[in-house]
């Protein structure tokens, strides 16, 4: 045993002092804490925008901002969210912090290339920060030409640059997690004895490794066309304007599964432990990540359906579509046949998982909506379409998220948070949710369009019921940061292992040692095998 003053004197908060110590640390736990500090400042950033955007279409005249303005808040709500937040959230801070202990090893591959990572984000974060105190961009976080490289008077470049050097900081995350999975894994650690959270990470790193350089290339040919006028993308001067959608969505599709699939890693993670089961079909799980990795990159057509895009390669792009759902469907398919007959334990994690679980796949079911040629075309560029990617992107990665923070908050912090408060929290997030997005689904199908502030009367309650579930939902994040805080000092003192889960993380001392293990675990078991384990959860 490890007694309490050994414990404190020890864990990797306590290694060393001083903010020197925190900023040139390679310790993959402390960086990732830095990474949580920074999306959750972007978080917060980008619901700001959206409290805006939401206040400004309680009614239907658009009295609050200009155009002009509305332009800029959705325009930065997106870019503040999707690549300073829903990107790196689960890989660069759950991912950074629990995978070299999930399979036994002492740190990442590359330490200080890790703690670069996340240098790199920072800087893109400040640059993207500074083009929207300096005046904001209004393109459209998808930066659409030719409006982005030559009608915008907006910080366009800047903003680009920041996303550019952000983009590098998830190439050097990949690249660090595919080595260290193949290369440090503790004796036994076999793959297929590795927690289902590591394989959708593993194959989150490969599509960061081989689809963010196409990102990086489309923004230096964006700004090659903004300041020297080239001719790549402007119609006017030769150019195609549909070839940048083509390479900006061979990226952004499969970036909504490094979103997605390590969020399917943590529930996977979540439905075993709180079940008291091995996760049913463990192979085809971990297969399934691999095959959604894969398949990603060959469905980015389906954003151009209602562009030049022929009707040939148009049928194609929507069987593939309807394709990539089967390995999201087995996923969901086997964590139900895992809760069925399981001891299930309605403690706060899980209640985020069954709340993922829902808004997936309402989230996915509506894909194969949009997916069918002649339905997508009546929707294209309507609130249908906000609505189905918040609650793939939205609804499930931060679902998920925040089940995976709470389940690891002991391990990261040797400290319980107030149960009752956070299940409180689950259940606000879950209602606010809907209550903001389902009604989108109506007012696009009734032909509301996206980006317009001004809209006919008839769609204002609708627009009402959606603002006031944004209420609801904005109380329900404020909430967990609130608790988490205080559990810092006043909560119960967390035990090594509280969930008496069965995984490598929870055979260490709460917090952990600066190096993870004092020796080498040696792995005999299956992963999941809870006949080894004895006792149930603890909950409060």
């Amino acid at each position: 045993m490890i007694t309490a003053a050994v414990q404190e004197r020890e864990h990797y908060l306590n290694a060393s002092y001083g903010i020197k110590s925190w900023l040139l640390t390679k310790d993959h736990k402390r960086i990732g804490l830095l990474y949580l500090a920074t999306i959750t400042f972007f978080f917060f950033l980008g619901g700001a925008f959206a409290t805006l955007i939401r206040v400004e279409l309680l009614t239907p005249q658009g009295d609050l901002v200009s155009s002009e303005t509305y332009n800029k808040l959705f325009t930065m709500h997106g870019v503040a969210m999707v690549f300073f937040f829903l990107i790196p959230a689960i890989p660069a801070t759950l991912g950074n912090f629990f995978l070299p202990m999930m399979i036994g090893a002492r740190d990442l591959a590359f330490p200080r290339i890790n703690l670069l990572s996340w240098y790199l984000l920072v800087l893109g974060g400040l640059l993207s920060l500074y083009a929207m105190l300096a005046g904001g961009v209004d393109t459209g976080w998808t930066f659409y030409t030719p409006y982005s490289t030559s009608y915008s008077n907006t910080w366009v470049i800047a903003t680009a640059l920041g996303i550019f050097v952000a983009g590098f900081s998830s190439i050097l995350t990949g690249l660090n997690f595919i080595v260290t999975v193949h290369r440090m894994r503790a004796p036994g650690m076999t793959w297929f004895r590795l927690p289902l959270f590591v394989w959708s990470t593993y194959a989150t790193s490969v599509i960061q490794v081989l689809g963010t350089p196409v990102l990086a290339v489309t923004i230096i040919l964006l700004f090659c066309e903004r300041v020297f006028h080239l001719g790549i993308f402007d119609p006017t001067r030769g150019g195609d304007p549909v070839l940048f959608q083509h390479l900006f969505w061979f990226y952004s599709h499969p970036a909504v599964y490094i979103m997605v699939l390590p969020a399917m890693g943590v529930i996977s993670e979540l439905v075993s432990v709180y079940s008291r089961k091995p996760v049913f079909g463990y192979h085809f799980v971990a297969f399934a990540s691999v095959a959604i990795a894969v398949l990603g990159f060959l469905v980015w057509g389906h954003h151009l359906f209602v562009s030049t895009q022929s009707l040939y390669a148009g049928l194609v792009f929507s069987f593939l579509s309807y394709f990539v759902a089967i390995p999201s469907a087995i996923k969901v398919f086997n964590w139900t046949a895992t809760l069925y007959k399981g001891s299930i334990s309605y403690a706060t994690p899980m209640l985020y998982a069954f709340g993922f679980i829902g808004l997936f796949t309402i989230g996915g079911l509506t894909g194969l909506f949009v997916a069918a040629l002649g339905f997508d075309v009546h929707v294209t560029d309507t609130y249908f379409v906000v609505a189905h990617f918040h609650y793939i992107m939205v609804g499930g990665t931060i679902m998920a998220y925040l089940g995976g923070l709470h389940y690891w908050w002991p391990k990261m912090t040797g400290r319980m948070y107030p149960e009752g408060w956070a299940k409180l929290s689950a259940l606000v997030i879950f209602l606010g949710f809907n209550l903001t997005f389902f009604p989108q689904f109506v007012l696009g199908y009734l032909g509301m369009p996206r980006r317009y502030h001004v809209y006919p009367p008839e769609f204002q309650v609708l627009h009402v019921l959606s603002t006031a579930g944004a209420s609801v939902l904005a109380v329900g994040y404020v909430i967990p940061m609130i608790y988490f805080i205080w559990s810092l000092r006043y909560g119960k003192v967390a035990g090594a292992n509280p969930w008496n889960a069965t995984g490598l993380e929870w055979q260490t001392a709460s917090p952990p040692p600066a190096h993870n293990f004092d020796q080498s675990p040696v792995v005999t078991h299956e992963a999941y095998d809870y006949s080894t384990v004895l006792g149930e959860v603890e909950v409060g």
